[in-house]
């Protein structure tokens, strides 16, 4: 494993805790039957190879930033918080609203959080245990009591309905968390209190053409016809050989957080990952050890969110009550870059 950043809360810092959390995704949805009418593919086909039975669309009018709102309000709410609170909005994201202004500043306008910094994160689907990473860090350091950490995606928007390997994959929505502090030292999450007991996250760019889509910014611009009639502006993945990695690096920084947290397998209630594959997600419990009843699994309804997918699953677990006062919580995702990473909590 390459190197990479750990946040741990347990020797140092303010204690910092999930607070609140919330989702918001499209109404539509796309079935696999939809998809066999549009590609050369099968319900069949999708299901053994995915696990996926249906994943919500974007319309037209709806975009990235409308989902994060609506992620961020519910979180909110939930955490008892008003946007006067709010120190920082981070959003990651692949799929901005556009280049620039940020997704979150237009984010922060929306929910009226003027007195919050606000910025993205880009770290494919890992990025929102970087943005939890990131938002953890600077809670525990004082230098914000709330922050606002959301994964947010229109991936459809950057589907190649032509390429049937990963036209079936994608999915749309936001998930949303509020992380808190206050002046108890972080090691009192080790004596059961909530609070994020470790984060770790990692990159290597070497890896970087098995997930990518290399038209729209500065090296393949959109103003070339030759961007556009090579479809460029779309997602490409090399599947087989991420998988290998995939299930590889998961289990590693699963691992990782869990020593470094001092826990065991056995100590967790959910492990929540990534939801980009069935076969990933399974083969993941299976080397880390944790058994499929707690395994949280919703890729058939939703399909790859990337940077949602987590919070999404966290908040359905969360509103489900299927999350109990001192639970812990293992996330682990990898995405684009390739990044991975993980992170334990107690609720």
């Amino acid at each position: 494993m390459t190197n990479g950043l750990r946040g741990d809360s347990s020797n140092h810092g303010r204690r910092t805790w999930i607070a609140g959390t919330g989702r918001a995704v499209p109404d539509r949805i796309l079935t696999n039957a939809d998809l066999e009418k549009i590609v050369d593919t099968s319900n069949e086909w999708i299901i053994a190879r995915t696990g996926i039975e249906e994943r919500r669309v974007a319309e037209d009018d709806e975009y990235t930033s409308q989902f994060a709102v609506g992620a961020a309000r519910q979180a909110m709410e939930m955490a008892g918080v008003e946007a006067a609170d709010i120190d920082l909005v981070l959003i990651s994201t692949v799929t901005p609203d556009m280049p620039f202004p940020s997704t979150a500043c237009l984010v922060q306008e929306e929910i009226g959080a003027r007195d919050a910094t606000a910025f993205d994160l880009n770290a494919g689907c890992t990025g929102f245990v970087y943005g939890l990473s990131v938002g953890h860090q600077y809670v525990a350091s004082g230098a914000a009591s709330t922050a606002l950490v959301i994964g947010a995606e229109s991936l459809t928007k950057y589907t190649d309905y032509e390429d049937r390997s990963t036209c079936v994959l994608f999915g749309d929505g936001a998930g949303a968390v509020v992380l808190r502090g206050d002046d108890q030292p972080a090691s009192d999450s080790r004596n059961g209190l909530p609070g994020v007991l470790s984060v770790a996250i990692h990159s290597d760019g070497s890896l970087a053409h098995l997930l990518e889509m290399p038209g729209g910014g500065s090296r393949n611009p959109p103003n070339r016809p030759e961007t556009l009639e090579a479809r460029l502006p779309f997602i490409r993945m090399l599947g087989n050989e991420t998988f290998k990695v995939a299930v590889r690096t998961l289990a590693e920084v699963s691992g990782e957080v869990l020593a470094d947290a001092g826990h065991e397998a056995d100590d967790v209630k959910w492990l929540i990952p990534h939801q980009a594959n069935r076969r990933i997600i399974d083969a993941v419990g299976r080397r880390i050890d944790v058994p499929s009843d707690r395994v949280y699994v919703n890729v058939h309804r939703y399909g790859n969110t990337s940077a949602a997918s987590i919070p999404i699953a966290l908040d359905e677990l969360n509103r489900d009550g299927r999350i109990g006062s001192g639970d812990l919580i293992l996330m682990a995702a990898f995405g684009a870059g390739l990044t991975w990473g993980a992170a334990a909590v107690r609720f």
